[in-house]
């Protein structure tokens, strides 16, 4: 069900070249992006009609308005199983309590006397938060977009889902009722690359935003690519995927059914082990047959995820090499099910988040860690950081100088200007002091 690579024996070779010994999904986004091209610029030229044309060609269903009525949001939460709405409302508890910490603070360094350099954070204005609606439907990923947008201070939040024709072009009424317990009511029913082009460009119901954040399919993903430059995003995500790091402490049981967890979102989701233990290797294997068997999305996401070729169990000769092999492959979801996990994980370089030991499965962070889900993916995690409320705010630095402040350094700036043969930046110096540089003292 699962493939093997054995990287026993031979030194594991360092950089780029490990990497490509690793598994890893098909996930091609500049192929994609010629085809959202046409769909984007259609949005910008034709503004509502284009959104409610791509509704009716990709999900079935003739809409009267993308925007979704406020009715809609208080009669989806009324309706809401009891139970859901009590999950979701512990989920946003905790994400809150998570994602305020992250809030930062206006600093100001005295550089001299007289001169000071201060940084303030301000959010963005605007923010566009995608839920998908494909599969699945991803509530949990309403909380994990809206939550560090509010605790970060954005002022105007909005959130597109697709249409579903099930509920008469409205998005799924379980994402229309989280909207309502996180405040979120202006929402609309539009999805994938049309979504995104809503909020780049803006349309007659939907003003155009700074910002768009949220996973979803590789649409998604080109239709941001297309986008950058005009709005911000928070990463191009991929397949979700999981890796495991574990010794012959874990249990395989454990590791078979979080390694399931992942791949039932998608045949392209990775689920990965990477152990030094082939008992563990076998049990697991064993393991994954009954498991696999008893749930739900077997032939058309969890099969294909598990057989594809971004899954495998990988051999090592030690938990050393396995943090390279880990370190090496980056990956979204990292748990650590090791003798002295915590030590082993505090190793760890390259991880969207980290799962330390057996009772933090991805599941709880999927859901009600207090973390947050929506993670780099494609191996994007040596070099980016998942959501956060940092994600939604901008540095800006405010210079104040006094005359003496400045004249101490004048000198400085205008031999660096002539270095790099800019005159008139020293210029600008000289002029306040009547075209003579101070003396240094």
């Amino acid at each position: 069900m699962i493939s093997r690579i054995d990287l026993r024996g031979d030194a594991l070779p360092e950089g780029p070249a490990l990497r490509d010994l690793l598994p890893r999904a098909d996930f091609d986004v500049q192929a994609a992006l010629e085809k959202v091209r046409p769909i984007c610029e259609a949005v910008h030229h034709r503004g509502d009609a284009a959104l409610i044309d791509f509704a009716e060609k990709f999900d079935g269903v003739r809409l009267e308005s993308v925007r979704v009525p406020a009715r809609a949001l208080t009669d989806a939460l009324a309706a809401l199983d009891p139970a859901v709405r009590a999950a979701l409302e512990e989920s946003i508890r905790r994400a809150r309590l998570v994602h305020r910490a992250q809030r930062r603070a206006t600093h100001t360094t005295q550089v001299v006397p007289g001169g000071s350099v201060t940084e303030k954070w301000v959010p963005v204005e605007r923010v566009g938060l995608y839920a998908p609606g494909g599969r699945s439907v991803y509530p949990s990923s309403v909380i994990m977009n809206a939550v560090p947008a509010q605790e970060a201070g954005v002022e105007s939040i909005a959130l597109a889902s697709p249409p579903q024709a099930e509920f008469d072009g409205l998005p799924h009424p379980t994402i229309l009722a989280a909207c309502a317990l996180l405040g979120v009511d202006e929402v609309y029913a539009a999805g994938g690359a049309t979504a995104v082009a809503m909020f780049a460009h803006g349309t007659e119901s939907c003003p155009p935003a700074n910002m768009v954040t949220g996973p979803g399919n590789i649409w998604v993903a080109a239709a941001k690519r297309f986008f950058t430059g005009k709005i911000g995003i928070d990463a191009e995500a991929g397949p979700t995927e999981i890796a495991i790091l574990a010794d012959d402490t874990a249990d395989p049981v454990h590791v078979a059914s979080d390694l399931i967890s992942q791949a039932e979102h998608d045949p392209l989701a990775a689920a990965v082990l990477v152990t030094d233990s082939v008992e563990l290797a076998e049990a697991v294997e064993k393991e994954l047959q009954p498991q696999v068997a008893a749930t739900k999305h077997v032939e058309d996401r969890i099969v294909p995820a598990l057989q594809g070729r971004q899954s495998a169990i990988v051999l090592v000769d030690g938990v050393e090499e396995g943090l390279r092999v880990v370190d090496a492959y980056g990956a979204e979801h990292l748990e650590i099910q090791t003798a002295d996990a915590a030590a082993v994980a505090d190793r760890v370089k390259n991880a969207g988040a980290i799962f330390i030991g057996p009772w933090a499965p991805v599941s709880l962070g999927d859901y009600a860690a207090g973390s947050n889900h929506v993670l780099p993916t494609g191996g994007c995690a040596c070099h980016s950081s998942g959501l956060s409320v940092q994600s939604f705010l901008r540095g800006i630095h405010i210079v104040d100088y006094t005359k003496d402040a400045l004249a101490e350094v004048a000198h400085h700036v205008v031999t660096l200007a002539e270095a790099e043969d800019l005159p008139a930046h020293g210029a600008a110096v000289k002029a306040r002091f009547g075209w003579k540089v101070p003396e240094s003292k």
